[in-house]
């Protein structure tokens, strides 16, 4: 009997022991992945995939895993270098910032995109990855543009308003902008599509590409004017890269916004740039798209 107990209680004593075992092994890659984790928001993941070269804090998980997530060299830097030479409607000897263009800005500024490998060290792209994309793009090009940094969430929650009064927010934040800088003429609204990944990516010679959807609010007065604009883009956009673009939502009635401050001038667009599960390089690509056209049509416009 005594020799059955002495068994007993060293079968108990193995199993805690490999219960503590397992237990500190469980912390100690914990502590491992927390030591690893960097915060990265919006602007700093685009600033690395849009580098000459990344740059990283004494650890290489960036170079890993963006390098996996962007399978290209540096595409910005190749659309660069085609429209260097054409861009003519900024004088760009002016000191920056006194003639910008093209406004940047999200009314939900919250909508997220796939964070695929990069969850566990806390980046979750957001439709703001876009307003960088484009900035850089644009910028360099010599189309002077801003990029809103305001918070709608701050605003909705000084005044009280409820998530359905975004667009009064992002209203405040557009009159704003004017005042701050009148010779802009270009206000883009982007945001990201809820549908499955199913029906918001695209491939196009070998390349995935989050689906372009554009919204044009009927309830605006002179809401052909923004149709009008809107029609150049997502035609051209579908000529050079056929069916990256969906199509132009036409929305009125109940329940609907059915203006999107399309009303505060007849060059304000919306634009959906793919959807909840894309993954940031499908978006850049689409970015990219995005810009080679808006930059034609634009240089179109002005010369």
């Amino acid at each position: 009997m005594t020799k059955l107990i002495t068994k007993k209680r060293k079968i108990k004593l193995k199993l805690l022991f490999t219960f503590i075992l397992l237990i500190i092994g469980i912390y100690a890659s914990y502590k491992n992945i927390e030591n690893k984790r960097i915060v990265i928001n919006d602007k700093e993941l685009t600033s690395l995939i849009t580098a000459d070269s990344f740059t990283y804090n004494n650890t290489n998980f960036i170079e890993k895993t963006i390098s996996k997530l962007i399978d290209i060299s540096n595409p910005i830097n190749e659309l660069n270098s085609k429209y260097q030479e054409t861009s003519t409607i900024v004088d760009t000897t002016k000191k920056e910032g006194e003639v910008p263009l093209i406004y940047l800005y999200n009314t939900h500024q919250s909508e997220e995109y796939t964070s695929t490998t990069l969850a566990e060290y806390s980046v979750t792209p957001t439709v703001i990855m876009n307003n960088y994309i484009l900035e850089d793009v644009f910028n360099k090009n010599g189309y002077k543009t801003i990029v809103e940094e305001e918070s709608i969430k701050d605003i909705l929650n000084k005044n009280n308003w409820k998530y359905y009064n975004s667009y009064k927010a992002s209203r405040i934040l557009l009159e704003n902008s004017i005042v701050t800088y009148p010779t802009l003429k270009y206000f883009i609204d982007i945001h990201r599509d809820s549908l499955p990944r199913s029906k918001t990516t695209i491939t196009i010679n070998n390349k995935d590409y989050a689906k372009i959807l554009f919204i044009v609010g009927l309830e605006n007065p002179n809401y052909q004017e923004n149709l009008s604009f809107t029609e150049k883009i997502n035609n051209k956009l579908n000529e050079k890269y056929m069916g990256l673009c969906k199509g132009i939502l036409k929305k009125q009635g109940r329940g609907v916004n059915g203006v999107y401050n399309q009303d505060f001038n007849n060059k304000t667009i919306l634009i959906e740039i793919g959807g909840y599960e894309n993954t940031p390089n499908e978006v850049l690509n689409s970015a990219l798209a995005f810009a080679d056209v808006f930059m034609e049509i634009i240089n179109e416009e002005n010369n």
